[in-house]
């Protein structure tokens, strides 16, 4: 028995299976540098032909170094390539030498793009995306940082390599884009973003960054792009004869920089190259900045927290000729970022992105609902006119404004047509009989005389209370907003006027009313402006919130309810389950306004872009 044991134990294979979990053999297979700290089957086998693993584990720099001229007395094979470019990065991550990265970066370029008669690898080799994967990271850490974090692009120069020398040409352009000068770079493919429902990423190849902008002296942009505002950027290091450079250890390259929501794909060696993107990121990044969530409030209340801002029209990235504006106006005590997720799934629709054109309002949401109104109409009627002085640009003048709450009161006062509608709610006397300053005079007959903008031909009203709203209907809400809410200068002293002219007779006014007063169910003002319709030239769309399944004439949102929020004449009106704050968001109304969207597109005067 004892010779048989014996007999069996020499007969032993080494070699066996075991049944497994697919996810545990998957993460097996698939890990790599980027994922963990070992590198991939693919790179340990290459080492094991030449019987450098070991090599590595003990000494990693002298063994790259041996594998490197392994791989170029075999001519740089694709194998050899993918490994160097992968250990280059494990031994850069140890290290944190710049010179590593950049080599991950010239040997993982070299294996995506060969020049000559080699042919690229297989698209579904999975070495193609990991190799891409490691360029865009390394080339991301090779850049020189300040203490700061950001990444400073100017001049040019040499980088070292473990094999020779890299050096790469800036164009002294680089930093200036669509008119705008760029600033401030940050990386943002190793961030990781909260608060947005969705993040989209767009696989390709480049190191996504972040940037803010500002205009050179003296030039005035279409719509400012906002000071916190970063734009995404791909930066693609494009290397000269990379199969040649690693042989010689002289290489040269340029880099480029290109505005990802605007540019797709970037041609190497004559082929279309997605980019890599991450707007998702970028607009996280402002946002975070921005610090909203804290303003909003003190925004609404003005003076009387310290904090006074002035009405302003801005947009996500420089406004480029051919795209249809999109106006987005925000509701009471709020704020464009509440659009964020909305406008970030928007701009992930290609068909969107490079089609529309996306504007914010933002106003002091505590100031009289026809004063902010007509501060609106101003900002879309210069922006319009800086777009399209020649007034025939048929994508300027196609313009389509969203509103939710108060904002979507503003927004029907773009498409509407009052007459003395509004005068003759406070007087008896013609307006023209009125005396006052002649500047204070014609200040009040732009804001009380409405007029439709001629090149807003779509408007979308988001849980908007055209017959008021029951929140802003309690005596006491409204006594409490008329203490707190402080008004700009221009209003404070035409109220004194105003006042003055009540004393006299023939005018019905006690003070300026503020927005909750204007949304008060039983308020004048609501009362008139929901008679109005909109202008028959224009096609209106309505998405209302409801929080149950309560009967139409008794459910609401907790601020709207239905029957404020519905009215007749629309193209279309969807109701989504969702509470009032945060409504924008909700994924029935984001698919919604994406119906709208391509709706308008398909029917705009405005040529598709090329492609």
């Amino acid at each position: 028995m004892c010779a048989l044991a014996i007999l069996c134990g020499a007969c032993a294979t080494p070699v066996g299976i075991r049944t497994a979990d697919p996810r545990e053999v998957e993460r097996y297979l698939t890990r790599n540098a980027l994922t963990a700290d070992e590198p991939s089957d693919f790179s340990e086998n290459e080492l094991r032909r030449y019987n450098l693993l070991q090599g590595y584990r003990d000494d990693p720099d002298a063994t790259l170094a041996k594998l490197h001229a392994s791989a170029l007395a075999e001519g740089l094979p694709p194998d050899a390539l993918f490994a160097l470019a992968e250990l280059s990065f494990l031994r850069a991550e140890e290290t944190g030498q710049q010179g590593q990265y950049a080599a991950s970066v010239v040997y993982a370029y070299a294996l995506l793009f060969p020049e000559g008669e080699r042919a690229p690898l297989d698209p579904l080799d999975p070495r193609e995306r990991i190799g891409a994967d490691l360029y865009n990271r390394a080339l991301t850490l090779a850049f020189k940082r300040t203490e700061k974090g950001t990444l400073p692009l100017s001049g040019s120069g040499a980088v070292e390599l473990p094999f020779g020398r890299i050096r790469v040409a800036l164009s002294p352009d680089m930093l200036k884009m669509s008119g705008t000068e760029l600033y401030d770079l940050q990386p943002v493919a190793e961030i990781q973003v909260q608060g947005l429902r969705n993040r989209y990423r767009r696989p390709g190849i480049g190191a996504p960054l972040a940037a803010k902008t500002h205009p050179p002296p003296d030039m005035v942009q279409v719509v400012p792009v906002g000071p916190l505002v970063r734009v995404p950027l791909t930066a693609v290091l494009l290397i000269d004869s990379p199969l040649a450079g690693i042989r010689t250890g002289e290489l040269s390259a340029r880099l480029a920089l290109l505005a990802s929501l605007d540019v797709e794909n970037i041609e190497i060696d004559g082929r279309a190259t997605p980019l890599e993107a991450e707007p998702t990121a970028a607009l996280a990044a402002s946002l975070s900045e921005s610090q909203f969530w804290k303003k909003e409030l003190q925004v609404f209340l003005g003076d009387a927290m310290g904090v006074r801002r002035e009405s302003a029209l801005s947009g996500l990235r420089p406004y480029k000729k051919g795209r249809i504006p999109v106006v987005f106006v925000h509701g009471t005590a709020s704020s464009p970022a509440r659009w964020a997720d909305m406008v970030n799934d928007l701009l992930a629709d290609p068909r969107l992105r490079n089609r529309y054109a996306f504007w914010f309002f933002t106003y002091d949401s505590g100031n009289p609902i026809l004063y902010s109104a007509y501060q609106l109409r101003e900002a879309l009627t210069q922006a319009v006119d800086r777009a399209d002085p020649s007034g025939v640009d048929p994508c300027a003048r196609d313009m389509v404004v969203m509103g939710h709450s108060q904002g979507g009161l503003l927004t029907k006062l773009t498409v509407i047509d009052s007459g003395d509608s509004f005068w003759t709610n406070v007087s008896n006397k013609p307006f023209d009989e009125i005396a006052l300053e002649p500047d204070q005079k014609e200040f009040l007959r732009n804001v009380v005389f409405v007029k439709p903008l001629p090149f807003v031909t779509e408007v979308i009203f988001l849980a908007t209370p055209h017959r008021g709203s029951y929140l802003a209907g309690p005596q006491f809400v409204r006594r409490l907003a008329a203490y707190l809410v402080r008004l700009p200068s221009n209003l404070v002293s035409l109220n004194s006027s105003l006042a003055t002219l009540s004393s006299a007779g023939g005018l019905a006014f006690t003070r300026i009313p503020t927005s909750i007063d204007n949304m008060s169910p039983g308020h004048p003002f609501i009362k008139k402006l929901a008679e109005i319709p909109v202008t028959r030239t224009v096609t209106a769309h309505s998405i209302i919130s409801v929080e149950d399944d309560s009967p139409l004439d008794q459910a609401g949102d907790g601020v709207v309810k239905y029957e404020s929020a519905h009215i007749d004449g629309v193209a279309s009106e969807l109701i989504v389950r969702s509470p009032h704050s945060g409504m924008q968001a909700a994924p029935e109304t984001v698919e919604e306004v994406r119906r709208i969207l391509l709706e308008h597109s398909a029917a705009s005067a405005c040529p598709l872009p090329a492609d």
